[in-house]
């Protein structure tokens, strides 16, 4: 009776796994899409995604390059010396017109089931109060479209 017990049991909790198992996974590109109604939209700045410094080591790289190309002798490495600081501040300079931030917009959503979803994404969307929208994605990848 008990070895019956122990066996009905054992089955049990292996059909609750399996079951578990089985349940809906996700496909590589499939992507979760919720409904929903754009509750509130703030302006916002989003930080650049440039690295700072880069502008430079590759102006003083190519400063160099061609510094090594000017003269002979004592000639040359001053000439490199020259282009690496004079590549360096124009990649720089060039590097901060890149480092503004990003004009963006917070968008708050009631979904479906009531739940609020903010989701912060680049650009201006277009996106108004009161209107029905997808939010497709979750976490970092998220974004709102008009429905």
């Amino acid at each position: 009776m008990f070895q019956k017990l122990v066996s009905c049991l054992s089955v049990l909790v292996l059909v609750s796994l399996l079951t578990a198992c089985a349940g809906a996974s996700r496909q590589p590109g499939e992507m979760e899409i919720r409904t929903g109604v754009v509750e509130q939209i703030l302006e916002v700045q989003l930080p650049s995604n440039h690295h700072p410094g880069v502008g430079a080591v590759v102006g003083g790289l190519a400063g160099l390059g061609v510094g090594s190309l000017i003269g002979a002798g004592t000639g040359r490495d001053v000439a490199m010396i020259a282009g690496s600081i004079g590549g360096a501040l124009a990649g720089n300079e060039i590097q901060k017109k890149y480092e503004r931030p990003i004009p963006g917009q917070q968008i708050v959503v009631r979904t479906a089931s009531g739940v609020l979803i903010s989701v912060t994404q680049a650009g201006v969307s277009g996106l108004r109060k009161g209107q029905l929208v997808y939010i497709e994605g979750h976490g970092d990848g998220a974004r709102v479209v008009a429905r």
